[in-house]
């Protein structure tokens, strides 16, 4: 949760953004909008050329943009190589994150033998269980569960309603987003002739440090041996993480990807949303995955990647569909002909 916004003066902001600065230093900006919406105490950004005209017409305060669109800014502007990265710190500042006091809801309640670190917050209802170790600072929202011998680092923030079952470790400054769930058994069976059983999911979950996960996103604890996050990961809302799974530093990967047991993403890869991995396949280091693509085999990269058909009016997407079912016919129709000419050649 964020509070504010603050106010802050423009020349400040660019002091402590390490932006150039055209205009008033003392203009107060208050809250940041889109370049359509904001007002003269907003502050906005053009970062995709996509918006340009909008800067023509913007009354904002103050827009965060590179030095080539400086002569179409009819407002302040900060200049900034990285417009966007910019913003997200100026936004940052502006809009505090509200941290709670240090302090144990009376709601709350602590197994056997756990060990909390100087300043850690633990809202209502929380459910700490036994031998949990839990690091500095850190704060876990209201209507958590903590399982057994976890260990949470400091500064780590658990917003409400996350799950870490138990023996899952987290790093320092991990931060989890509502109804996050780490560390539930992965989808291990085996067949038997009346139907399956369930394979005892005997591992655990590593979440290194600087690591955010989005709301609903779920970590399955290994089969055997752990399912490791390296440091830096972003992972979106709803994705799918499933068991001995690891996923190198700095990766990042956006909503509804799933990713199947067994499978290495590298270090600095990019998903996009909707992706699929299937299992026990690698998948090197800054590797790009574009969104709804099917990978179905190991990738060494780097390199970009895509198998998802972009939207098209069905007509013609039937049609397509209709001819690529004839593609075998097809094939076996040119091998055909390939053999005839070069049995006349002879």
């Amino acid at each position: 949760m964020r509070e504010g916004p603050l106010a802050l003066r423009l020349g400040d902001l660019a002091v402590r953004a390490g932006a150039s600065l055209r205009g008033d230093p003392t203009r107060t900006i208050a809250r940041v909008a889109t370049l359509s919406d904001a007002g003269e105490d907003a502050l906005s950004f053009l970062a995709n050329p996509r918006y340009t005209r909008a800067l023509a017409t913007t009354r904002a305060g103050a827009v965060v943009l590179q030095r080539r669109h400086l002569d179409s800014c009819p407002v302040d502007a900060l200049i900034s190589d990285d417009p966007y990265l910019t913003y997200a710190r100026i936004a940052d500042w502006l809009y505090p994150r509200v941290r709670p006091e240090a302090g144990i809801h009376p709601s709350a309640v602590l197994g056997a033998r756990v060990e909390l670190a100087r300043g850690v917050a633990i809202g209502p209802n929380a459910v700490i269980e036994d031998e949990v170790r839990i690091g500095r600072n850190t704060v876990v929202g209201a209507g958590c569960v903590i399982g057994t011998k976890s260990r949470l680092g400091a500064d780590c923030r658990l917003a409400a309603n996350v799950t870490l079952c138990h023996e899952v470790t987290l790093g320092d400054r991990v931060v989890l987003h509502p109804a996050v769930v780490i560390g539930a058994d992965g989808f291990g069976m085996a067949r038997t002739a009346g139907g399956w059983i369930g394979v005892p999911q005997v591992g655990g979950v590593r979440i290194g440090n600087d690591v955010e996960i989005g709301a609903s996103t779920t970590i399955d604890r290994g089969a055997i041996g752990d399912t490791v996050i390296g440091n830096g990961v972003r992972l979106d809302n709803l994705i799918q993480v499933a068991h001995n799974v690891t996923v190198g530093e700095h990766t990042v990967i956006a909503a509804c990807v799933g990713i199947s047991g067994s499978t290495s993403i590298g270090q600095r890869c990019m998903i996009g949303g909707a992706a699929c991995f299937n299992g026990h396949i690698e998948i090197g280091d800054d590797v790009v995955v574009t969104g709804m693509t099917m990978v179905t085999k190991s990738l060494d990269g780097p390199g970009v990647y895509s198998s998802g058909i972009p939207v098209q009016e069905n007509k013609r997407w039937a049609r397509g569909v209709a001819r690529y079912k004839q593609l075998d016919e097809l094939a076996g129709r040119v091998k055909r002909l390939e053999k005839q000419v070069a049995t006349r050649k002879r």
